[in-house]
């Protein structure tokens, strides 16, 4: 539930006190290589089958998403979602849930495929002709320009939780389904 401007923020104190770190946003390039993390699949752990609107039962063991984040869901203040069509188990109430509780990709990074939408450098291009070839950030210093966001959240169908998966949003919104995973790029 934070702001790029939240993060940016962030990143410029961590920054300040442990400069040899030089964290940043990822570009939509990286985060996709780190998603990946070797894969050519839709998911990082091979083939996804869906069986309805938030049933994708590929997705149980790697991500929380529309069809089981209200599994172990214990937060009062969780959203509604006993309408959503087709979840892959019942429940009432959905959200974010702690890391770390579903299984990595092959390099170790969890939650990589939703719980929450991920920041990145890059703002939103309506496709991808003449992108950097180089996997650096395609940015466009228009004030407000939306940026693009990776890896889908716990309220999305399971269409939505794939590797290649994109959307966008305002650097100053604050949605119920937005974090940011810091870049560390070596040289």
């Amino acid at each position: 539930q934070v702001s790029l401007e939240d993060c940016q923020k962030f990143l410029d104190q961590i920054n300040a006190v442990m400069r040899e770190l030089k964290l940043s946003f990822p570009s939509e390039a990286q985060w996709e290589y780190a998603c990946r993390a070797g894969s050519e699949t839709a998911i990082y752990t091979g083939a996804m089958e869906i069986k309805g609107a938030n049933n994708a039962p590929a997705l149980d063991a790697i991500a929380w998403y529309g069809g089981n984040s209200g599994r172990d869901f214990k937060l009062e203040n969780g959203y509604d979602s006993s309408d959503w069509p087709e979840k892959q188990y019942e429940f009432d109430k959905a959200g974010t849930h702690p890391v770390r509780r579903k299984a990595p990709n092959n390099w170790g990074l969890y939650d990589m495929l939703s719980n929450v939408w991920e920041w990145t450098e890059d703002t939103k291009q309506d496709d991808y002709e003449g992108a950097p070839e180089d996997g650096s950030a395609w940015v466009d210093n228009k004030a407000g320009a939306e940026r693009v966001i990776r890896g889908s959240s716990w309220g999305n169908e399971a269409r939505d939780c794939r590797s290649a998966s994109r959307s966008w949003h305002r650097p100053d919104g604050r949605g119920n389904s937005l974090g940011f995973r810091p870049a560390r790029v070596q040289s």
